[in-house]
């Protein structure tokens, strides 16, 4: 029997895996063994498959905005995962954007532009991967939640939505697919160094209340987040089905 946290020959997609904790999952499923094949958007992606492939693992990258994505374009990415690294096992749905305005002048379009990306392509992504893995009698789907999907946040309206959105999504595929093989789970991250994160660390104030608050007295780097993915699309999560790991410093607990 192999290392249940062992990922040799599985082949996985990560999207947004260019930057931030996209790139962090991306990098830490290769050195667990996988082929990984990642999306990106504005982030040239070159750096990240270059590491990938440092592992000793073949990397692959598509350019997808997400943004009004319908079924076609989620099938084209998911196909182009499955062609180029010879099958799919594992997809970690992670691209996600954020939009910070008080909520009395947020624009209708920028609620929608949020959704559209943190809600809307996670589903039409988990539809067209759950379809292949059904088929195939098994697989293994991460989405990346946050802190704010138990929690309301500040001036985060459509994200907290969000979400708190893909967490309910997360458990009515368990519900579906897990008795087909298909583990459906979320992860949860803290207040984390990232572009997402930039404006709120940039600010001295703001920066100060959130590490107060945070009990391990830091905000997480992208690779402390990598290693709840890993769990959760490795044998080691068999058991594990439309449950939700949190990795917050404490954030959650205080």
């Amino acid at each position: 029997m192999g290392h249940p946290f062992d990922l040799t020959g599985r082949k996985a997609l990560v999207t947004g895996g260019a930057t931030g904790i996209g790139e962090g999952i991306a990098l830490a499923l290769a050195a667990a063994g996988a082929d990984v094949a990642l999306t990106y958007r504005s982030h040239a992606p070159e750096e990240t498959i270059a590491k990938i492939e440092s592992f000793g693992r073949k990397g692959a990258a598509v350019r997808a905005d997400f943004v009004e994505m319908d079924e076609r374009a989620a099938s084209e990415v998911i196909d182009f995962a499955a062609d180029t690294l010879g099958g799919l096992d594992i997809l970690v749905n992670n691209a996600g954007i954020i939009h910070r305005e008080d909520s009395t002048r947020m624009p209708l379009a920028d609620w929608r532009r949020v959704l559209s990306v943190n809600l809307d392509s996670v589903w039409l992504l988990c539809q067209a991967a759950g379809t292949r893995m059904v088929a195939q009698g098994g697989g293994k789907i991460v989405i990346v939640s946050s802190v704010l999907g138990s929690q309301g946040g500040l001036r985060v309206p459509a994200y907290a939505a969000s979400k708190h959105a893909v967490l309910g999504l997360t458990k009515a595929l368990c519900n579906e697919w897990a008795a087909q093989g298909v583990n459906v789970n979320a992860i949860a991250p803290g207040y984390t160094a990232t572009d997402n994160t930039q404006a709120l660390r940039d600010d001295p104030d703001r920066a100060k209340a959130l590490l107060d608050r945070i009990p391990a007295g830091r905000f997480a780097e992208p690779s402390e987040i990598a290693g709840a993915a890993v769990f959760l699309a490795s044998d080691a999560a068999a058991y594990c089905h439309g449950s939700c790991v949190t990795v917050d410093g404490g954030w959650l607990a205080r």
